[in-house]
């Protein structure tokens, strides 16, 4: 389990837990003061309406199935919408053992992406429309039919993509793009690792690498067979299965001169090992830290390779260049309306099944997306 909570999306999402939280983005669904999420009926419907949800009581321990009654008012600049799928980040698992960066006292309801349809905006959202499919991102509350978030984070999605593919792929294409593209300047030709190459965010990486960047090598490195083989089919033509093989022999059996960009989700061992396989005016993209152990760069290496280390938190420029954060997921969401990329999911369980999504995670079954549906 400590492996499994120092993981990239506690990082990616940590920066919008703090704006959420100091702006009041969201509103929570049992009346406290924590910021959850709050009920989405329309509140002009005078009969009484219910959703399920599924609510953190205690930390550690299993969530539980309840009734929620609609009543909650829009306050300005939020969207009501029925949740078909919600995606699980490992930031949700901490926020529900209360080793979050910022801890919301329970009972609330966790889950930070999800996918559905609107069912009502305040009056001051011009943009979205009732009726229209979309794909957003929250604090706490997607773990749930209904939910209530703020229309900056919510982006309208194809036809085309299915909501379990939507739920997918917000937090995961984002952080690939913004790391590959703006962070390492990724070039077509170039020779590209990809560490965690079987996570969502990693799937993620391979993808755009192989199907929008044009790299010429695309190498996905992780921890099994059956993984190798599944980033294979996603678009890498190289696999590097790093618990019995060595990551900078096998890096340069394939590509002599080094990987030209590196993203790396693993830290200490895996880390080191990549940073020696690293080509001249290479760029390797510190993305988290999934070993559990945040490395030292030996500099001197950086020094000789006109190399550089470069460091990627992807939820931070919501806050600090939103026009950048909102570039990263509108190309992201043109290249699925192009058919280059399609997010992937592993499993997707009913929400009366959360607790065994969880486990199916913690028992580390899971690659790309575990995703959450709501249908009964």
């Amino acid at each position: 389990m400590s492996s499994l909570i120092r993981c990239p999306p506690e990082r990616i999402l940590r920066p919008l837990m703090k704006s959420y939280l100091a702006g009041g983005a969201v509103k929570n669904t049992h009346g406290s003061s924590s910021h959850g999420f709050a009920n989405l009926i329309p509140n002009r419907v005078s009969s009484k309406r219910f959703y399920r949800a599924a609510v953190c009581t205690e930390f550690g321990k299993p969530l539980e199935i309840e009734k929620r009654e609609s009543e909650e008012e829009l306050s300005s600049g939020e969207v009501r919408v029925q949740v078909s799928a919600s995606g699980i980040n490992f930031g949700d698992l901490l926020m529900m053992l209360g080793q979050y960066q910022v801890k919301v006292p329970p009972p609330f309801t966790p889950g930070s992406e999800f996918a559905g349809t609107i069912l009502e905006v305040a009056e001051d959202v011009e943009n979205l429309k009732p009726g229209m499919r979309v794909a957003g991102s929250v604090t706490t509350g997607a773990f749930s039919e209904e939910v209530i978030g703020n229309s900056a984070m919510l982006w309208q999605i194809p036809e085309s993509m299915t909501f379990e593919e939507a739920a997918s792929f917000i937090v995961a294409y984002g952080t690939a793009f913004m790391g590959l593209k703006r962070r390492a300047n990724i070039q077509a030709g170039e020779t590209v690792l990809v560490t965690a190459a079987a996570g969502a965010t990693g799937l993620a990486a391979v993808d755009l690498a192989s199907h929008v960047f044009e790299s010429s090598t695309v190498i996905g490195a992780c921890g099994s067979e059956e993984k190798c083989e599944l980033i294979k089919q996603r678009g890498a033509h190289h696999a590097i299965n790093y618990t019995n093989e060595e990551v900078k022999s096998s890096v340069m059996d394939i590509s002599p001169h080094g990987a030209d960009v590196i993203f790396d989700a693993v830290g200490g061992k895996i880390f080191k090992e990549c940073l020696r396989s690293i080509a001249w005016e290479g760029r390797l993209l510190v993305v988290g830290f999934a070993s559990g152990e945040i490395p030292k760069i030996p500099a001197n290496h950086l020094l000789v390779k006109n190399a550089s280390a470069v460091g990627l938190l992807w939820g931070s420029y919501n806050e600090l260049e939103r026009k950048t954060f909102d570039w990263s997921i509108q190309e992201c969401m043109r290249f699925y309306k192009e058919g280059k990329i399609k997010p992937y999911y592993s499993a997707a369980f009913p929400l009366d099944r959360i607790n065994d999504a969880f486990q199916f995670i913690k028992d580390r079954k899971s690659t790309g997306k575990v995703i959450i549906t709501m249908m009964r």
